[in-house]
Order: structure tokens, then sequence, then C-alpha cells
């Protein structure tokens, strides 16, 4: 068997389809272009190995997530309206076929217009029948992918999907819940300073129609009945007036000052974002989009490569600050190990320029006698390599690397991480984790060691990461 082409083999593994790369679109060059202005704006080498290909991964996720621009609603309806005989020309009655239906949970992900960041959704859509017909199921999820597959905010994606269905299966009313993730993701000074930073925006909005207009009506209760089955308690009064421009992060007050100052700075990239918002089929002159830009690259430049040496709180890197005062140190037996869990951390992926976060665990013995290294120190560590463009066996193996060189060698860490990549991209595998581990000294050669410290690692991990 003859030896595949390397770079037609990784367009074949990524796109899970062969695809002639000769045969890209003028709108995935562009994107492409752009991308690599912005990586050369925060000093990156392009044909470096890791950034080479991601151009076109990041084209290519982008034109996937709003692929909604390019769909319509009556072509998913058309055709998958059922009659049922049960169903009278007006409301649906409760108990038959004409009652309330519901499709609860729906895990989808959108691109907010404000900031260009995926955020997750929980969509909740309920329709009470008349006409004697019914929709297909699957199609009121194909619905709600449709708008969210577009530039979004959550009030107007709630009111788009209401709305669409609306029209499309004319029923006797509609109501849309959306439960909304955004990532808050801190600039390096912020995360320093601020230990508990809240790495989350969350909100609750709402849409109805028709029966479900008056908010005290019977189908309302009905809906909210139903989900609370699932565990969702909502109180409508504060749905949609709660929802306002705090949704985003990068529209706080705080932002402001900081993205002027980076539009006057980076004028390339602030157009290479333009570029990208124009060929998703988006008019950068929107009013929503007016500032997206300058957020994107704000929130970029968190990444740049720069050449600063990493400050550790006071502590040299060395084990010489370890030594007891004889300037010796202890035995092996009688070394103790020592743990720091759920450190947290946020990076950006290398290949498609999206988030990932998580906690890391570290585990390492020292002589006893000694003081254990702070949480502090080891945290400083941890953003340290978190905040560059990164992949988490990287991040893993420098974290360990980095420790290692503090004590002389015994060390142990394991990086747990969700990443936006697995959702917003066609793959769309909502609620998958990732783990990495690194061993050096005894950890790499004591099974026994590590599976103590890998007890020592809390249960509700999975938990603490959002």
């Amino acid at each position: 068997m003859g030896s595949l082409d390397e770079g037609h083999l990784c367009v074949e593994i990524e796109n899970g389809m062969k695809l002639d790369v000769s045969e890209k679109e003028p709108e995935t060059i562009a994107i492409e272009d752009a991308v690599k202005v912005l990586l050369q704006g925060v000093g990156e080498d392009v044909n470096r190995d890791g950034l080479k290909k991601t151009p076109l991964r990041v084209a290519k996720a982008l034109r996937e997530g709003t692929r909604g621009y390019k769909q319509k609603v009556k072509d998913i309806v058309q055709g998958a309206l059922f009659p049922e005989v049960g169903l009278h020309d007006g409301v649906g009655h409760a108990g038959g076929v004409g009652g309330l239906v519901i499709v609860r949970d729906l895990d989808l992900f959108s691109y907010c217009e404000s900031c260009l960041l995926p955020f997750q959704l929980k969509c909740h859509v309920g329709y009470v029948p008349s006409g004697q017909r019914v929709v297909g199921l699957s199609k009121l999820s194909r619905v709600a992918d449709v708008f969210a597959k577009r530039l979004q905010a959550p009030q107007r994606l709630a009111d788009e999907i209401c709305s669409a269905l609306h029209h499309g299966i004319k029923p006797a009313g509609v109501a849309v819940i959306l439960e909304c993730l955004h990532i808050h993701f801190p600039n390096v000074e912020s995360v320093l300073l601020d230990s508990k930073h809240q790495g989350w925006v969350k909100v609750l909005v709402s849409s109805c129609s028709g029966v479900f207009g008056n908010e005290n009506a019977d189908a309302w209760s009905d809906f909210l009945g139903l989900l609370k089955f699932r565990g969702v308690t909502v109180d409508r009064t504060l749905t949609r007036d709660s929802v306002n421009q705090s949704w985003c992060p990068s529209n706080s007050s705080s932002m402001a000052k900081i993205s002027s100052e980076l539009v006057a700075a980076n004028p390339e990239m602030v157009a290479a974002v333009a570029s990208i918002l124009r060929s998703l089929g988006e008019d950068p002159l929107r009013k929503e989009l007016v500032e997206t830009p300058s957020h994107f690259v704000r929130w970029l430049i968190n990444f740049e490569n720069t050449k600063l040496e990493m400050k550790l709180n006071g502590f040299a890197c060395g084990i010489s600050d370890l030594l007891k005062p004889n300037g010796e140190i202890s035995s092996r037996n009688n070394e103790q190990m020592h743990s720091e869990l759920n450190l947290s951390f946020w990076s950006q992926c290398e290949h498609h320029l999206l988030p990932f976060y998580g906690v890391v665990h570290i585990g390492y013995f020292c002589p006893k006698g000694i003081n254990h290294l702070g949480k502090s120190l080891l945290q400083s560590i941890v953003h340290f390599y978190g905040f560059k463009l990164q992949v988490q066996e990287r991040l893993t193996r420098q974290i360990a690397e980095t420790v290692s060189s503090i004590l002389g060698g015994d060390v142990m860490v394991v990086v747990e991480a969700n990443h936006t990549c697995m959702i917003s991209r066609g793959i769309e595998k909502f609620g998958s984790n990732t783990a990495t581990i690194a061993v050096l000294g005894r950890f790499s050669t004591d099974p026994a060691a590590r599976a103590m410290f890998l007890r020592s690692i809390p249960d509700d991990t999975t938990s603490r990461i959002l």
C-alpha cells in the first residue's frame, strides 16, 4: 500500500470526509487570511508546527457554526406536518392528542454577536397543536438549531425560534425557554488579583405566542410544571427584563476603555475581525456588531506571545530554596506527599482559537520538615502557562516540568478541561471532558504513589469546572 500524503490525510481526518483543499470557497480563504493577521498580531509564527493549519480550522469552525444564515425554516418544516384525527381546529384538549407537546433539554451552541465566543444553551420548546396536525418532533430541534447557528444574543434567539415555529406550523401557541451559559474569560491581571473569579455568566430567557401570551394561562402552568421534572425552575418575572448588555462580559464598563485603546493600537487586527464578519454574511456596521471586532481583539490579546519572565511570588526556581538549614535534603523514606487540587485555569486552543478551561491538580513529594509550596505559587505557574495559545497535553507537561524544577523531581500533574472546540464544531460533543496526566521522578515508576494521588482528587471535580 502506498503512503498517504500528510496534508491530504489531515484534511480527511478533520472533515471526516475527503476534500480537495484547492476547492475552498472565497469566504473560507478570506477568513484564513484574516486569522493569519490575528496570529501575527499576538506575536505568533503562522508557519510553526501546530499553527500551520489553524487558519483553515478556524474558517471551517466559524462557517460551520454560522451555517444557519443559509438555512430556511420553510425547508425544514415543509413535509413534516402530519394529520391527527383527534385534533380540533381550535386549541388542543388537555389529555388528548391536542394537548401540550414539549421537547426538553436540547443542547445547542451559538456564537455571541458581541465577542464571537461560543456560548452554550439548553433549549426547551413547547407548542399546542391546532388545525388537526402535529409537526415531527425532530423539526423543533432543527428549527432551533437554524437560529442558534448564527451570531446571536439570548433574547433575540428565543424570539426568533418562537416566531419561526409559530409561522411555520401554525399552532395554537408556542413557548421557548433558553438556559444560556457564556464563558467569562478573565485577563491575566484580573485573575491574579481575584482568586474567586466567576468564570461564567448564566441567564434564562423566554419567548411565547398564542395561548402562551398570558403569563397566567394554563398552558404556561403546564409547560413550567413539566420543566420542573427536569430540575428546571423558572421565575418568569425575571426572564426578559433581566437580560441586558451585561449578558456578555465584553460589554462591561470596565472593559470599554481597554477596548478603545486596543482599537487604536491594533487597527490591522480589528480590520481582520470585521473581514471575518463580512465573510460569514454579516454586516460589521450593524449596531450590535460595531464593537465586536474590538471585543474579540481585546480577548485574543490575553494570549499574546510575550517574552516576560515568570514571577513566582518571590520564589526562585531551584531546589536550593527548599534545602534544610544544614544544606541537606531528607532521605526519600522521610518524604511526604503533598497535593494542591482544583487550581482553575483558562486557556486558548491553538488549533481552533477557541477557549478551553478547567482545573489542575498537582501532587509532589518533599522532605519532612520543609514547608510545602503555597497554593498561590502553584496557581501562578498554572496561569502563566494557561494564558498562551496552547494544547492541553503541552500545558500539562509544562506545569509538571516547572514544578519539578523547583522541587527537584517527584511531581504528578492532572489537568481536567472542557474544550469549546468539542461543542462548537461539527462533532458537537456536549458534556465531554478531557483529562491529561504528566508524571516525573518517583511518580513515573511508583504505581502506588500515582494511585494515592489520584484517590485524593475529589469526585465532584467536573462540577467545579463550570
